[in-house]
């Protein structure tokens, strides 16, 4: 499959082994191209790449201590593209958290755990069947 084809991930976490343990994890798997970054700051610059979908980690300060947190990263990806499908990763498994996130519109919401990257790719698979069907729908309205 060419670039083109491939489903673009950004993966942003200040957890440098959980970030490449992740990266190898969607590599493994599935067909993706994927881009890594430590801090928020890093995932804004690249925006103009269009990601089809951003992983972010909620806490952002393992690296620099006055790093964008997850939250503030969140809103400013979404003030610029609003479409854009983030989704939350955390090691906390507090539903105020969760809940936090999605007010700030994330798509959803996954806790750091062994079973994360499975959940993950359930979500992406869900993204783009939603994806689809919107397209098709727009198709369908379009010659009503």
């Amino acid at each position: 499959m060419n670039n083109l084809n491939k489903i673009k991930l950004f993966l942003v976490d200040d957890d440098v082994v959980y970030l490449k343990s992740l990266e190898i994890e969607f590599l493994s798997h599935a067909d993706f191209s994927i881009e890594t970054y430590a801090t928020g700051e890093l995932c804004m610059l690249n925006l103009s790449k269009n990601p089809d979908v951003i992983i972010l980690d909620y806490m952002l300060d393992g690296i620099e201590k006055d790093a964008m947190n997850g939250i503030e990263t969140l809103d400013k990806i979404k003030a610029k593209y609003p479409d854009m499908p983030v989704v939350m990763l955390s090691g906390q498994d507090k539903i105020e958290v969760a809940v936090d996130c999605m007010h700030h519109k994330a798509y959803d919401y996954v806790v750091k755990s062994e079973t994360a990257f499975i959940r993950l790719q359930k979500i992406i698979t869900s993204i783009f069947k939603f994806k689809k069907l919107e397209k098709e729908l727009n198709w369908y309205m379009e010659r009503m």
